[in-house]
């Protein structure tokens, strides 16, 4: 451990050994000392001729061994003094060898403590600092919790010192974790797209330049696990480790970052209208990333705060992740043109079809898992509905069906527009399209959304206006950010079935109930307006709609009640061939029965039920049977000549 200088002096090996020779100074009045102790104090003689102990010291610290580097690089770091230096290293010291620990037991008698006070370090190392047990007490060190303080009531000297479990290895050369963080978990294959990557490497080294002191970058993504990604690159261009810290506690924290190299990295998630603040880490001036989603505020106090929302790869980016993903051109292309979504979802439906799909993959089998919905995540507050619905299921007039075929088109070409418009479309254009669906009760608009979702390849997620919507100030905003953030992600058409519950008119304000109503309704036309996706609302009456709302449709489209001529397609459509019914019949049923198609289908259901039980084919009479309950449903009398048919 000794080292010879050339006049024949010993050197010590480290800084430990000037601690321990600091502690022999104290040790010469102490009677209880055995002589194994003894002989570890008398093995650092580390003076040389004429030379003080701070000389001394200072030599050494020019050329400092290898093992001592971590904490020559923290007191540089921190600003840390002799004193505090020579604390540090003893109170870490008792963490790992149990002899010091036994002679400062010793020389702190009748305490009996084996760490350190503040009076036995100022007495072995501070006999040249004025007021050296404040100087240590109230120093750097204990300031930037590198020293932690007893929290007894008595007096400064007696108060214990310990260096925090992780920092004090980190010194002796072993990294644990700190108490409350982990590594921040992200798949290392999962690509972002060339923009995205490029636009994390740009932010990895400014944040690893010498003026990225106290930035703090906001990574906003609907996906966790694409935000996740996000930082690991940044902080990888950075070259430094990322540390997820989920605790509040991070008093001591700044010194065990320096150590391990690590840049902390919080996940805040504030929700929409929420104000959220960066955790303060004292001591620490380094940079740091929060994860957050596209909605809600992150503050930072006075440092500076950089926002960057991951976005949606471009055609040509998504085509390169589909091809790394699947390894056929030809249906990355295609993949990557028809459907918009985001580098995490792509990598998601690309496993999920390599698993379940037979070799080689084809379109239909990505679409088959896309359309069924469970990769998105949307949880309870949305059903996802993957029925396939054809043209041939979905009976409207002619008119209807040429617009809602317009509304296919829209959809499709919605990223392309705005490359060949003018500059004042291109200026706040999103790719987004919002459709309303007007009409009455059972005249098919959610059979229409189906039949859009379906055209599209996408799935079909209907609002649970139930799960989302809350008696808590707050609480439904927050249900909707998420609802619209995995739904952006993964692209899937959002119904609003009986919008106006959400998306009614506001109200002059006479209570704090009308207040925050208003709030929840003007939190939705923005959220709307942001939302890049596809949605579709329905409802009865365009007029319950807030006027500000409803130019914010791309299409407004009229469902409604059927003539004579479409409710004949309709029953046709229902009853298929398991039926006997004449077409006379059906024909006077449809100029007789002004049902809409949801009480026809109803009726058919009714039908059906009665011939089944009799093992048989549907006659007209059952089928006069369900018209007879839905007109008692309406409250209304059977019109005479259908009463009067079969005997009904």
């Amino acid at each position: 451990m000794i080292r010879a200088s050339s006049d024949g002096a010993r050197e010590p090996a480290s800084i430990y050994d000037f601690a321990i020779a600091g502690l022999a100074s104290v040790a010469a009045g102490c009677t209880t000392l055995d002589e194994a102790l003894r002989a570890r104090l008398a093995e650092t003689a580390v003076l040389r001729r004429g030379e003080t102990f701070a000389r001394a010291f200072a030599r050494y610290l020019e050329r400092p061994l290898e093992s001592d580097y971590p904490l020559v690089a923290l007191s540089l770091e921190f600003g840390l003094t002799p004193i505090e230096m020579l604390s540090v290293r003893l109170a870490a010291a008792v963490e790992d060898d149990v002899v010091a620990g036994h002679l400062i037991s010793h020389l702190q008698q009748p305490l009996h403590e084996s760490r350190p006070t503040i009076g036995l370090l100022a007495h072995a190392f501070g006999k040249d600092v004025p007021l050296a047990s404040h100087a240590l007490g109230q120093g750097v060190a204990v300031r930037a919790g590198i020293l932690r303080l007893s929290a007894d009531a008595v007096p400064l000297p007696e108060r214990r010192v310990e260096v925090p479990l992780p920092t004090a290895l980190a010194l002796l050369g072993a990294l644990v974790p700190w108490p409350g963080t982990s590594a921040l978990e992200g798949e290392a294959a999962l690509g972002l797209g060339a923009t995205n990557e490029a636009r994390a490497r740009a932010l990895g080294e400014r944040l690893a330049a010498g003026g990225a002191t106290g930035i703090v970058l906001v990574v906003r993504s609907g996906d966790a696990r694409e935000a996740r990604v996000a930082a690991r690159r940044v902080c990888e261009a950075a070259h430094k480790t990322p540390l997820l810290v989920a605790s509040g506690e991070t008093t001591g924290l700044a010194p065990w970052l320096f150590l391990a190299d690590r840049l902390p990295v919080f996940d805040l998630a504030p929700a929409p209208g929420e104000r959220k603040s960066v955790p303060a880490i004292e001591a620490y001036e380094g940079p740091a990333i929060v994860l957050a989603g596209p909605d809600g505020d992150v503050e930072a106090g006075e440092r500076l705060v950089l926002d960057w929302r991951i976005e949606i790869p471009a055609v040509q980016e998504r085509a390169q992740l589909w091809y790394g993903a699947l390894g056929d051109e030809a249906l990355a292309d295609r993949l990557a043109a028809e459907h918009r979504y985001s580098a995490a979802h792509i990598a998601t439906l690309a496993a999920r079809a390599r698993a379940e799909a037979e070799a080689p993959l084809a379109y239909a089998d990505v679409r088959r898992i896309a359309r069924r919905g469970d990769a998105l995540g949307i949880g309870t507050d949305g059903e996802v509905i993957a029925d396939d619905v054809g043209d041939e299921a979905l009976v409207v007039p002619a008119g209807l069906r040429d617009e809602l075929e317009t509304l296919v088109a829209r959809c499709r070409g919605r990223e392309r527009f705005a490359d060949s418009l003018g500059p004042s479309i291109r200026a706040r254009y999103r790719p987004a399209v919002r459709a309303l669906f007007v009409g009455p009760s059972g005249t098919g608009k959610t059979l229409a959304a189906a039949w859009l979702a379906t055209r599209l390849g996408m799935p079909l997620c209907r609002v649970d206006l139930a799960a989302v919507t809350s008696k808590y100030v707050g609480e439904t905003e927050k249900n909707l950010a998420r609802l619209f953030e995995r739904a952006e992600e993964s692209e899937v058409v959002l119904l609003f079935d009986e919008a106006d519950a959400l998306f009614g008119k506001r109200t002059d304000i006479h209570d704090a109930n009308d207040r925050f109503a208003n709030a929840q309704t003007n939190y939705l036309l923005q959220r709307l307006e942001s939302y890049a996706g596809i949605t579709v609302l329905t409802s009865n009456g365009r007029g319950r709609f807030d006027a500000a709302f409803t130019r914010r449709f791309d299409a407004i489209l009229t469902f409604p009640a059927p003539a004579p001529e479409l409710r004949r397609a309709l029953w046709t459509t229902h009853l298929g061939d398991a039926h006997d019914a004449t077409d006379e019949q059906l024909e006077r049923l449809s100029r007789g029965a002004d049902l809409c198609g949801g009480q026809i289908r109803n009726a058919v259901l009714r039908a059906a039920v009665g011939a089944e039980r009799e093992r048989r084919r549907i006659a007209f009479a059952d089928v006069l049977g369900g018209v007879a309950v839905e007109y008692r449903k309406l409250g209304r009398p059977l019109p005479d000549d259908l009463r009067l048919a079969e005997g009904v």
